[in-house]
């Protein structure tokens, strides 16, 4: 009964993450998630829309996930397959080669990402979208300004 073990952000929880979390669970028969804590994301250089607490609830309600625990440093990875007997270790194609050295411990595995799905896009559309409707609300303004000077 093999136990799956991998690690992320989880922001702004998609369909990607759902079907990432889909697969790793076909691996084995337990999965556990360590989930990347705020302070943690900010020693990466990543800022989170959504909170630490909201990420854990979202991943303990997949049905795909058993236990989610808190990632808050790089060097954790090796007592957490320890201590939760993880035979496989698998994360996404982007961090391919990058946890080799883990192979000591468990199998390391790693899966393609989602095509066109990704947090980071998620979260460029929607600057986009605020910046555009921000340039509307700018143009608005200035259309005001001119018609209040042009009736002074």
């Amino acid at each position: 009964m093999p136990t799956v073990i991998t690690y992320g952000t989880f922001d702004l929880f998609h369909a990607g993450h759902v079907r990432l979390l889909k697969r790793l669970k076909r691996l084995g028969t337990r999965l556990v998630v360590g989930c990347s804590t705020d302070e943690f994301n900010g020693i990466k250089g990543k800022s989170t829309i959504m909170p630490y607490e909201q990420r854990v609830e979202i991943l303990t309600a997949c049905r795909y996930v058993d236990a989610v625990f808190p990632e808050q440093s790089w060097g954790q990875k090796p007592e957490d397959i320890v201590r939760e007997k993880a035979d496989i270790f698998a994360m996404g194609d982007d961090w391919s080669g990058q946890f080799d050295d883990l192979s000591n411990l468990c199998q390391v595995v790693y899966l393609s990402r989602t095509k066109d799905i990704s947090t980071t896009e998620i979260k460029q559309l929607v600057n986009a979208r605020f910046e555009e409707r921000l340039q509307q609300l700018r143009n608005s303004y200035a259309q005001l300004g001119d018609v209040i000077k042009s009736m002074g």
